[in-house]
């Protein structure tokens, strides 16, 4: 029971240092002029890995954010995910240097798309054309 709540404690430390380094210290190119967001980090139980889940907002993929399965916001997305993976090794020695941790878990980066499901989701709802139904009173009730 303690073992998953310090995990999660742990994915939510790690989360805010690469949201701080993101903002601050990491010049990647493939990362500038695009706005990058650490969604979640999931930590497995051991700790020797965590999952970080970002969301990439920026130039380009403004444009095909209603065509998430366009090639160009593929592209983009797969350049962002390699900017990440460069920078893991400075991240996880800043991890290691903030938080207290006999191993400090190793970085994957995936593309978060709850975004995208979501707004395909809201899209295909939309289309149903269903009516709300009337909530029927009190009154009515009473009247029986």
């Amino acid at each position: 029971m303690g073992k998953s709540y310090r995990i999660g404690r742990l994915g939510e430390e790690i989360r805010r240092i690469i949201s701080n380094m993101l903002l601050t210290e990491i010049k990647d190119p493939r990362l500038q002029g695009k706005m990058i967001s650490v969604t979640g980090v999931d930590v497995t139980s051991d700790g020797s890995y965590a999952t970080c889940y970002v969301s990439v907002m920026g130039s380009s993929q403004d444009q095909a954010v209603h065509e998430e399965g366009t090639e160009e916001a593929a592209l983009e997305n797969q350049s962002v995910l390699e900017g990440l993976r460069s920078a893991a090794g400075l991240m996880r020695k800043e991890i290691s240097r903030q938080v207290k941790v006999r191993h400090t878990p190793e970085l994957i980066f995936k593309i978060d798309s709850s975004m995208a499901y979501g707004r395909h989701i809201n899209k295909v709802i939309s289309q149903l054309d269903i009516k709300p139904e009337e909530p029927e009173s009190q009154e009515d009730e009473d009247k029986e």
